[in-house]
């Protein structure tokens, strides 16, 4: 059973994964609406929260290597927008930090999901 701190701490966690995605959705709105100056002001809160977030889970592998892929996301998804405003093909770049953000999944997954697993199965027999 989970103590009130490590409730608090979810809970404190969640509000900014939910701030996160508000900023994202923002971003992405701008961009779809053709609203440059609010797609590129936007482009930082949303990065920022992300590496917040990334580096508030930096002891946990899973949480770790997954948000570094949403890092890798919205930088790429950021450069394909600004390519898009400027009138530059960005989408090499764009599918760089995409690759670069499947290989940080991939690790996660071929080397450390199997392992996590297993210490999550014995937790839970535990209690």
């Amino acid at each position: 059973m989970k103590s009130a701190n490590e409730h608090a701490g979810f809970a404190k966690y969640r509000v900014f994964e939910n701030t996160h995605i508000l900023l994202w959705l923002i971003k992405d709105t701008c961009w779809a609406l053709e609203f440059k100056p609010g797609g590129l002001i936007m482009i930082i809160p949303t990065i920022a929260m992300a590496v917040y977030i990334t580096v508030m889970n930096i002891e946990i592998k899973s949480e770790l290597l997954h948000n570094i892929a949403v890092c890798c996301w919205i930088l790429a998804n950021s450069v394909w927008m600004i390519g898009e405003f400027f009138d530059h093909d960005t989408r090499i770049f764009a599918a760089a930090l995409f690759c670069l953000g499947l290989t940080s999944i991939g690790i996660y997954y071929i080397f450390y999901f199997k392992k996590d697993k297993t210490e999550r199965m014995k937790s839970i027999i535990q209690d």
